[in-house]
């Protein structure tokens, strides 16, 4: 199944004010001819829509970059008015937990065929799916996707928002095997931002550091739209 770029359903309005109209334009309209629809949902009475949009255009920019949108647009059908919110992310999961806090149903933003690669084992999907229905104890601290490398790894950072919450650091670790179609996801737990930044410049350097086991009781979670409570680690150069 080919991806195809979104279409908006948004003929015949307009934005709910002329800030919100700018704001759409330079976030989500001007890159509009290289998005493709990962997953999509429209409300029955359209009044919402959520999108898993990928960006091609990112890879072309910042290194690193995350290279996924979710959008969610709302609609005033009476008087014919929209407003939206969006984020850039850098897992699917990520986008999909992100759009299921703002209303969206979690079976209805599923990834379509053909979209991305597929989990390689059962960690995986089991990681996967704890992490699209559990988006609300950690905040996204930084990200790095490398799209050069043959595995197109890609590292999240963590931190918890509870503080007393056990290895408060985490990392999120993918892993894709382009020939198989398919990716594996892992996930690390670290005491402190000392720990966890030295696991990722020495990932990012290539000394092949194993990812530490988070703690089994913990319920950790992406939660992007909570502020970062802590710096962001330098991203790595492109190698």
């Amino acid at each position: 199944m080919s991806l195809h770029t979104p279409q908006f359903h948004l003929d015949g309005y307009k934005g709910a004010s002329k800030q919100v109209e700018d704001r759409f334009f330079t976030a989500v309209e001007v890159s509009q001819i290289d998005l493709r629809v990962l997953a999509e949902h429209h409300a029955p009475d359209s009044r919402h829509s959520y999108y898993v949009l990928h960006d091609r255009s990112v890879t072309w920019g910042i290194p690193g970059e995350p290279q996924l949108v979710a959008l969610h647009l709302q609609r005033d059908t009476g008087a014919r008015t929209f407003r939206f919110d969006s984020t850039q992310l850098p897992l699917p999961v990520m986008a999909q937990s992100w759009l299921i806090a703002r209303g969206c149903p979690t079976d209805a933003i599923r990834l379509q065929p053909g979209a991305g690669t597929a989990p390689a084992d059962d960690t995986t999907r089991a990681l996967e799916a704890r992490l699209v229905g559990d988006g609300d104890h950690f905040a996204l601290l930084i990200s790095y996707t490398d799209d050069i490398s043959p595995e197109c790894p890609t590292t999240v950072m963590l931190r918890a928002v509870d503080e007393r919450s056990p290895k408060p650091f985490r990392v999120l670790l993918e892993q894709s095997d382009m020939d198989a179609g398919t990716h594996t996801l892992r996930e690390g737990g670290f005491d402190t931002f000392h720990a966890v930044t030295q696991w990722w410049e020495a990932y990012w350097s290539g000394d092949g550091v194993p990812l530490p086991a988070p703690p089994p009781a913990a319920r950790p979670a992406v939660s992007p739209a909570v502020p970062a409570p802590a710096p962001a680690a330098t991203k790595p150069p492109r190698r």
